[in-house]
């Protein structure tokens, strides 16, 4: 029998990791491709590394690296020096952040709203960082780029994650407010697409992918709605394949893809997420 150990690198989550490690003591053997196999789960713990330090992971499932830096330096290290299986793997997050996704589905046709680029509000303090701007640096017209893109907008982070920084936009009070606000974060303004029939969100864990009704304006325990018809055939298998598109090109094993769907087109707006939300406070019904 072969011996498998599964890593869980977690932060302040409690609930899918105790579902997870009580399925495991309940299933320990799965059979699969005519081999038997013990799963052993266990969770990591974070201290000073040698690079070359073996470890006894052969799968890590990651929840923390997205923010927390030495942890995800030790993944790198476990994948590039013990073989080690990352889901998901930081160095496709961290070279594939939201503003590579939207340019790699844009360029394979998916339909992304007006997305324009705004350089950041402030640069470092810095001669360099000053010389350049002044040499180099358009000035440009933030309220003539909105009124093109069209009111509702929303601006956010480049590298998105978190639901950290974003604003709607319904006027230039809002935009000036929210890009003074920025600081040195490149920001995208993007189009709001109002007045949408229904807003999908899709979780995908490998090949299986599960679209809910979502209501992003609701508090966090409330989001999910539990309506099993919100979307006709046709559409619940455009919002799946979608996901699986995103997630196959960027080799992602577990994300999410939100999605508005505005006369009769999704629009996929969110689709790159390291670390989706499956709270048990979020999902509820449909948890774990």
């Amino acid at each position: 029998m072969n011996l498998k150990k599964i890593g869980l690198l977690l932060g302040d989550e409690e609930d899918w990791p105790t579902a997870f490690e009580l399925l495991a003591r309940r299933f320990p053997i799965i059979d699969y491709n005519d081999q038997r196999f013990n799963i052993d789960v266990e969770r990591i713990r974070i201290h000073p590394f040698p690079l070359t330090a073996p470890t006894s992971y052969d799968l890590v499932i990651d929840r923390l690296a997205y923010w927390h830096f030495n942890p995800r330096e030790w993944l790198k290290k476990a994948a590039l020096i013990n073989g080690v299986y990352l889901l998901n793997n930081p160095f496709t997050f961290q070279s594939m952040e939201k503003h590579s996704a939207y340019c790699a589905m844009i360029r394979l046709g998916l339909n992304i709203p007006e997305t324009w680029l705004i350089p950041s509000k402030s640069g470092p303090d810095t001669e360099k960082y000053r010389v350049t701007a002044a040499k180099y640096h358009d000035l440009f017209n933030l309220p003539d780029i909105a009124d093109h893109i069209g009111y509702p907008l929303y601006m956010k982070p480049f590298d998105g994650g978190g639901w950290r920084g974003v604003s709607r936009i319904d006027n230039q009070d809002d935009l000036w407010h929210a890009y003074n606000e920025s600081g040195q974060t490149l920001m995208h303004l993007q189009s709001g697409l109002d007045n949408y029939e229904v807003f999908v969100r899709s979780l995908g864990i490998g090949p299986q992918i599960s679209s809910f009704r979502y209501d992003p304006a609701q508090p966090m325990h409330g989001r999910y709605i539990i309506d099993h018809n919100f979307l006709n055939a046709e559409k619940g298998r455009e919002a799946r394949i979608i996901t699986k598109v995103i997630n196959a090109f960027f080799r992602w094993d577990f994300n999410s893809c939100e999605a508005i769907l505005k006369d009769g087109t999704l629009w996929p707006i969110d689709f790159a997420n390291a670390c989706p939300d499956i709270a048990v406070t979020s999902l509820h019904y449909y948890f774990p």
